[in-house]
């Protein structure tokens, strides 16, 4: 029911370049450098982007195996990592290696070439790592 009520619209805040080895820089539209003031002294970021390339068929799942393995229980996408979702948007802790000028430099971003970052926030480890996760035994599968 809602989901016909609300109408969100998200404007990019800046576009991934895939480099080699590993490296990606982000590229911030001009108008957000203000927002990029301080970043510098975090060693690591959580980077939300779209998946701009998920076909529309994989946005219809709703249950996948996890990593597409048939040993793995099937589960809802919203209890998986799994790149199939409603909205395909994309979540990845990386390391901050460097900033210049509206380009920040990072380490182990999943993100496509081209993908629009739609979010940038401080890794905070007393916030962002609870002390007493619990996961499904299947996940110790994942390696």
């Amino acid at each position: 029911m809602f989901g016909a009520l609300l109408d969100i619209r998200m404007r990019p805040v800046g576009i991934v370049r895939a480099l080699e080895g590993g490296l990606s820089r982000i590229d911030i539209f001009e108008e957000y450098e203000p927002a990029l003031l301080g970043v510098e002294g975090f060693s690591h970021l959580i980077i939300l982007y779209w998946m701009h390339k998920l076909p529309k068929g994989e946005r219809a799942l709703l249950r996948v195996r996890p990593k597409g393995r048939r040993d793995l229980p099937l589960v809802g996408v919203f209890a998986s990592r799994s790149r199939a979702r409603p909205n395909p948007i994309g979540l990845t802790v990386v390391k901050l290696v460097g900033r210049s000028g509206r380009g920040l430099m990072v380490r182990g971003l999943d993100a496509l070439d081209g993908s629009p970052v739609i979010d940038i926030k401080p890794y905070i480890p007393r916030s962002d790592r609870p002390s007493h996760a619990r996961v499904p035994d299947w996940v110790e599968k994942l390696g």
